[in-house]
């Protein structure tokens, strides 16, 4: 698949995943960056590295932008979108709260599963509000939200990233997962190898990734299959 230009993902943005992670509800979007080395394609698998035991899942909604824009309008913002898709913004815990940044928790390779569907505008309704999104782990239900409940939507959402740079065709946004990680859960609940993660949305499909404990490298990582 092109690399994405940029991999834009949003934290806590539904208010069932503030509460179980104790924080107030923000005023503005929490915008935070993923990059290409850390994709991989449905079905391929979601790499635990060996530094860490804390794997966690968040099922999301991806937005991929088809024309591009600077300052863009709430009003215009939906003309900007070439199609919705699935996201596990999977994260190594331990290393994300290690600093106020989120940077290093969120990129380890092998750990942002998208896809595999590219599904146009007109397929859904507009914004992909009211969507029901679930996150499974194993067969059972970790997360079960609707896409109504963002807080920040997504015609908000891309007002607010254009504001500070171009967004380009193939930028992807992603929304934000709802309550029911499993940090929050009690005893904490992670991915370890042989689990398999399902997301699913409402009229977008499901994605689909096994857990394995073992590292590829950089090379073989840039081998992944295209996912739209």
């Amino acid at each position: 698949m092109p690399i994405p230009p940029k991999i834009l993902a949003v934290g806590l943005n539904y208010d069932d995943h503030l509460q179980e992670s104790g924080l107030k509800k923000p005023e503005y979007p929490e915008i935070f960056a993923r990059f290409a080395t850390s994709l991989i394609a449905h079905q391929e698998p979601i790499r635990r590295p060996r530094e860490s035991t804390a794997l966690d899942y968040e099922a999301e909604l991806a937005v991929v932008i088809g024309k591009p824009g600077r300052r863009i309008s709430k009003e215009q913002a939906l003309d900007h979108v070439a199609g919705y898709s699935l996201f596990n913004d999977a994260s190594l815990r331990d290393f994300q709260l290690r600093t106020p940044q989120w940077t290093m928790g969120k990129n380890f390779d092998g750990t942002g599963s998208f896809g595999p569907w590219l599904v146009t505008p007109d397929a859904v309704p507009p914004g992909a509000r009211g969507l029901r999104i679930q996150g499974r782990l194993n067969g059972r239900v970790m997360q079960d939200s609707r896409t109504d409940l963002l807080i920040f939507d997504v015609p908000t959402l891309i007002e607010t990233i254009s504001v500070a740079m171009t967004l380009e065709r193939g930028d992807v946004i992603i929304t934000g997962t709802p309550g029911g990680v499993g940090a929050a859960r009690k005893p904490p609940v992670y991915m370890k190898g042989g689990d398999i993660f399902e997301v699913e949305i409402e009229g977008l499909g499901v994605l689909t990734n096994p857990c394995r404990t073992t590292e590829k490298t950089i090379t073989e990582l840039r081998h992944y299959h295209a996912i739209f």
